[in-house]
């Protein structure tokens, strides 16, 4: 997140549219690496906060059995964590638990997807009321659920955006607001950010500018993308030019109110506009941070355009909206809302079904009366600064970025040529913290970055162990690469 990013969208006037033990390890010898590390006098073992839940006893597949149905049977595209697949069985809030009842703190929350914690008591609640209510209904039909969710997130967006279309996913919503941009414009061109990810369906493809998702086929036609204001690894920008608590290393001109970056990187805008697309585009896809964000996690604000001080002609959100129930929406403007519908019947089966409403609403309920927002603002930033230390501590921590419980740690081979860390030692640095206990996720343009993104519930002495942890595996893998 950068002041050039945001003076860029003002210039231009365009609308931007989170009980163990370690012997699931078994291609590490876990004996061995505490052993180096507590010699080496380095750190001790880190101690895993307490939890007063406990999981019911696996009953189901064995672990083998569910490899062999895997490969025989689900999709061949490798997409799983780690070279043994963790089989995860149950959750309580910030915590999964295997099928061996081996224990995690989880702090990639399905992708960003569990924002108040897994199989929260109030959700879980609200889903099983409705359950015994009424399951589904298409929106042919008027239910009440759908109405009571609708007027509680419109509450939480700026005029003039109070229409909702509700859906499923965040590649549907995504689709729709292409669709609603070019019909409400009468033209076609879409700009979006290099290294941006906006889903995997034919249409959200042309957005996404991630190389290992591009095609060799046909697909997102009439989408052009433009340079994404980067201070770490652009051409422009440095130590004053990032919203963010943790500022990066590089060294820039920039004076800490005025950012002169945007300059550059809104003439380059300029460039794209005057080469790659059409005279007249139908919009400009843009995240305020480059993943997942909103719904409070950030912190400061509820949503991560107003951070920005930007106000989108449309917003598209999924992921932590239903908690991991399968749920997506678009929210416009009425006047978009209309062109839309002088060009099609707009219709989604499932968008919307009671059960997703009921539990869109106890989300938000749950956001405000723990204030989940606020956590994220106080428990993120002591975790940011904590991780900023590593940085200063270890040479291959490129940059640690974000705002909130919104996390990217970048990964180098060294802070001088900003050359991503191989993949196969960023396997390892993963694979080590999953065996000490912590699930993270990865990111960037060659899986070189790590992404910590909690369910928003998540206290300081669990975040003191998610820091220790990573230590530990950033100690043991310098220690690697001293043999």
């Amino acid at each position: 997140m950068t002041g050039a990013w945001r003076h860029l969208l003002r210039a231009l006037h365009l609308k931007t549219l989170s009980r163990w033990t370690p012997k699931t390890c078994s291609s590490l010898n876990a004996g061995a690496f505490w052993t180096s590390v507590t010699r080496r006098g380095l750190h001790t073992k880190p101690s895993m906060p307490p939890c007063d839940f406990t999981p019911e006893r696996y009953q189901s597949l064995a672990y083998s059995r569910v490899l062999e149905i895997h490969k025989q049977h689900l999709s061949p595209v490798l997409t799983a964590y780690f070279p043994e697949p963790l089989l995860l069985h149950q959750g309580h809030m910030e915590w999964l638990f295997d099928h061996e009842g081996n224990r995690y703190l989880d702090f990639f929350s399905g992708i960003v997807t569990v924002s108040v914690g897994h199989c929260h008591p109030k959700v879980n609640a609200a889903a099983q009321r409705q359950l015994g209510r009424l399951w589904h209904t298409s929106s042919v039909f008027f239910h009440p659920l759908i109405h009571e969710y609708a007027e509680k997130l419109s509450a939480l967006l700026p005029e003039p955006l109070k229409v909702i279309f509700l859906v499923n996913s965040g590649s549907e919503a995504n689709d729709l607001a292409m669709l609603m941009a070019r019909a409400h414009s009468n033209s076609t061109d879409i700009i979006s950010f290099r290294g941006a990810y906006h889903g995997c369906s034919p249409y959200t493809l042309g957005l996404t500018n991630v190389g290992i998702y591009k095609m060799d086929l046909p697909h997102g036609m009439g989408c052009r993308p433009t340079m994404c204001p980067d201070i770490f690894r652009g051409p422009w920008g440095g130590s004053h030019c990032r919203d963010s608590p943790v500022q990066t290393i590089r060294k820039c001109s920039c004076a800490p109110d005025c950012c002169q970056a945007k300059d550059q990187y809104i003439e380059q805008f300029k460039d794209t506009l005057s080469t790659s697309v059409a005279k007249s585009i139908a919009g400009f896809f843009a995240e305020p941070i480059q993943v997942q964000t909103g719904f409070g996690r950030l912190g400061s604000h509820f949503w991560g355009f107003q951070t920005h001080d930007v106000l989108p002609d449309i917003v598209t959100m999924a992921k932590g909206i239903g908690n991991g129930f399968p749920m997506a929406a678009v929210v416009t403007t009425p006047e978009i809302a209309k062109s839309l519908t002088k060009r099609l019947l707009h219709f989604n089966t499932f968008g919307g079904n009671p059960m997703a409403c009921a539990i869109g609403s106890a989300v938000l309920e749950v956001i405000k009366e723990e204030n989940l927002q606020e956590n994220s603002q106080e428990v993120g930033t002591y975790m940011l600064l904590k991780l900023a230390k590593l940085r200063d501590e270890f040479e291959i921590v490129g940059d640690v970025r974000g705002k909130g419980l919104m996390i990217g740690i970048e990964m180098v081979k060294d802070k001088v040529s900003h050359q991503p860390l191989p993949r196969e030692e960023v396997n390892q640095i993963h694979h080590d913290c999953k065996c000490m206990g912590l699930l993270i996720g990865r990111g960037g343009l060659f899986s070189q970055t790590f992404r910590i993104a909690p369910s928003m519930c998540i206290t300081k002495p669990e975040a003191d162990f998610a820091v220790e942890v990573f230590r530990s595996a950033l100690i043991q893998h310098m220690k690697r690469r001293a043999k």
